[in-house]
C-alpha cells in the first residue's frame, strides 16, 4: 500500500532501498545495533529484507520527501491467547534521517503505522524505545503512546 500525506509519502521498501535505509541505521550512534556501510556486511541487509518480504505479518515501510528517502520503520503483527485472541501491531526500527528530525517526519509515519493497524482489527499498537532516547519518549507520548511496560533483552550473538 501506498499512501500519500501532505509532501510525504510513505510506501513499502523496496531492495533498491537497501543502501540508503543502511546509511540511515549507520549513522545512528545512539542505537548500539552495529549497522554499518561496509560493503561485505551488504549480504546480511539483503538477507533481512528478504526475510521481511517474505513475511505476511511483517512489512518495512519508507517515508519519501522529494523522491529522497527520509524516514523508516517496521511493522509487525502477532496474535497470543491473551486479550481473547486478539491481534497487537509492533511498530520497530523507527528512523527519521538525522538532517529531517523535527519536520513531522516521524509524526506521519507512526501515524500511517497506526492508521494500517486499525484497518487490520488490531487491538493495540505497542513499540520499545531504548531507554537513552528521551526525546524519542516525549515524541511517542505526544502521540498518545503511555509508557506501560518494563523491557528486557538477551544478546545472543
Amino acid at each position: 500500500m501506498t499512501v500519500e500525506l501532505p509532501d510525504i509519502r510513505i510506501r513499502q521498501a523496496r531492495k533498491d532501498d537497501l543502501p540508503a535505509l543502511v546509511a540511515m541505521f549507520a549513522a545512528d550512534t545512539v542505537g548500539g545495533h552495529g549497522d554499518t556501510t561496509d560493503p561485505a556486511a551488504f549480504a546480511d541487509y539483503l538477507k533481512a529484507f528478504a526475510a521481511i518480504e517474505a513475511s505476511p505479518d511483517q512489512t518495512l515501510y519508507v517515508g519519501e520527501r522529494g523522491g529522497e528517502i527520509v524516514g523508516t520503520f517496521q511493522t509487525m503483527v502477532t496474535t497470543s491467547l491473551t486479550g481473547r485472541g486478539s491481534s497487537a501491531m509492533i511498530i520497530e526500527a523507527v528512523q527519521t534521517r538525522s538532517d529531517m528530525r523535527g519536520q513531522g517526519i516521524g509524526a506521519r509515519m507512526i501515524e500511517f503505522a497506526i492508521a494500517e493497524a486499525k484497518g487490520r482489527g488490531v487491538r493495540l499498537v505497542q513499540l520499545t524505545s531504548n531507554a537513552i532516547r528521551k526525546d524519542a519518549h516525549r515524541f511517542y507520548e505526544r502521540l498518545g503512546f503511555k509508557p506501560s511496560h518494563l523491557g528486557f533483552k538477551m544478546a545472543l550473538k
